[in-house]
């Protein structure tokens, strides 16, 4: 009796599963720090392991694409199928710095594992979510039958994103040509836990700028000035206080041009989601919710746009009083952005806005960082059907949704090429991304590894249909 496509995929995985976790371990070894400068070396190390080993995976083209930061790889599979779609996977392969002493249980750099969980840094974020596609793919040929993937497929894993990408976009600008594809699949996320398994379909932009106010060319007594000069740091009290209006709306005019509004069905997909919002608030830290009236608080974290204080000073900091007028002061400002939101504009706002709150006698200085860019993907994308299909194939169940409220490369890619970007990722939080004992459920990794063999197919029958896709319901 011949096994289904389903059966076959599982026998597959379950034959090379040793095998795929003893390389996976390998990589896991490799100290990949991008932000130590004396991990350099093995920065580059990781990238010239990785390529080999798509190289031993099958891919025919697996580079290693030097910037002036760490090393990026890339590799293509062509199909054999003239008219199949082209997709790209992105991921990263540097880590999060990490040492026995802050506090894990073993050596982040010495994988381990315990009670089915893998420990090791990078085992979630990001290799062993990168890693799971090179079992995938093979599969998905075996199952198959197949010698080439049904879809063209190609991978872009960069070495910076835990330095903040810096060279990243240059990168993709630069060989926009060879990374050019239909759709994007963005395998550095998460799902909402083990026993609720989610796609994110979009994720939040970034704007950042530090704001200083000059006055007097240097402190001043306040008992003989006080009164009768203006002060930078009451400027810059009263400037924040302008920030929010009483429905903790961002209050500058023209931030929300463009924003492109919940719909009725995502409002009601994020309402059944199993959030405990009193655990919410100890994860966080807080004693209470705030935010922008009318949205619940998963609203408010993954599809509203945000202005927050990240940090202010000015004046006497010491022990006891000083009593001056201080020359300067200063705000850092930081702004998550949604879909419709442009990067100018915010900034051309933010700088219109606040030199309206500055009185007269007080030098503006706006200095804004470079941005990331808002990205989200349709419900009823044909891509995103793909996903959300080979998601319920491999977790038996229903898939259900959500966005990210954080900021990555993701739209960079979206941007410059062109194409939808669509995220697969089996991480739960539990997994403690940058924290002491990050580790992987291998139940969950091998979930990532199947759905994969099951996605290329789906993606080669159906993301054609990508150019009629609208805005609209979820499937």
């Amino acid at each position: 009796m011949s096994q289904t496509p389903d059966s076959a995929v599982h026998a597959y995985i379950e034959r090379h599963r040793a095998a795929f976790l003893d390389d996976l371990a390998a990589w896991l070894r490799i100290p990949s720090v991008s932000a130590q400068p004396e991990r350099a070396d093995d920065v580059r190390r990781s990238a010239d392991w990785l390529a080999a080993a798509l190289k031993e995976t099958g891919f025919p083209v697996a580079e290693v694409w030097p910037t002036p930061g760490a090393p990026a790889v890339y590799a293509e599979w062509p199909s054999d199928d003239p008219d199949a779609p082209t997709v790209l996977v992105y991921g990263h392969h540097d880590v999060q710095p990490a040492a026995r002493e802050d506090g894990w249980d073993s050596d982040p750099f010495e994988p381990v594992v315990r009670d089915g969980k893998l420990y090791a840094r990078g085992a979630a974020d990001d290799k062993g979510q990168v890693f799971f596609h090179t079992l995938g793919v093979r599969a998905h040929l075996d199952a198959t039958g197949r010698t080439a993937p049904a879809v063209n497929l190609k991978l872009i894993v960069e070495g910076e994103e835990e330095s903040g990408s810096p060279h990243f976009r240059a990168l993709v600008e630069e060989h926009a040509d060879r990374l050019a594809a239909d759709v994007v699949i963005v395998s550095d996320t998460g799902m909402w836990s083990a026993d609720t398994p989610t796609v994110c379909t979009g994720m939040r932009g970034l704007a950042e700028c530090e704001i200083r106010l000059e006055g007097p060319y240097q402190d001043i007594h306040s008992g003989s000035f006080g009164g009768a000069v203006p002060n930078p740091a009451t400027a810059v009290a009263r400037l924040v206080a302008a920030l929010h209006d009483d429905e903790g709306r961002v209050a500058i005019p023209g931030f929300y041009d463009g924003v492109v509004e919940l719909t009725d069905r995502e409002r009601e997909l994020f309402a059944e989601l199993p959030f405990d919002e009193e655990r919410w608030l100890r994860t966080a830290k807080s004693h209470a919710t705030h935010g922008e009236t009318g949205y619940s608080t998963l609203e408010r974290i993954w599809a509203r746009p945000t202005a927050e204080v990240n940090g202010i000073g000015g004046g006497y900091q010491g022990a006891g009083s000083k009593t001056i007028i201080p020359s300067s002061a200063l705000v850092k400002l930081s702004f998550r952005l949604v879909a419709g939101q442009d990067l100018g504009q915010v900034e051309k706002a933010v700088r219109a806005w606040a030199a309206h709150q500055v009185p007269a006698g007080i030098q503006l200085d706006i200095r804004f960082s470079p941005g990331t860019r808002p990205c989200l993907t349709p419900l009823d994308h044909p891509a995103l059907r793909s996903v959300v299909r080979a998601m319920e194939r491999a977790f038996q169940g229903p898939v259900r949704f959500t966005r990210e409220g954080g900021s990555g490369p993701a739209a960079d890619l979206q941007e410059v090429l062109g194409a939808p970007v669509l995220f697969l990722g089996i991480s739960i939080p539990s997994d403690g991304w940058h924290a002491p004992n990050e580790k992987v459920e291998l139940d969950l990794l091998l979930k990532g590894v199947e759905t994969t063999a099951y996605l290329w197919s789906d993606l080669a029958e159906n993301a054609g249909n990508a150019e009629t896709a609208e805005s609209g319901d979820a499937p």
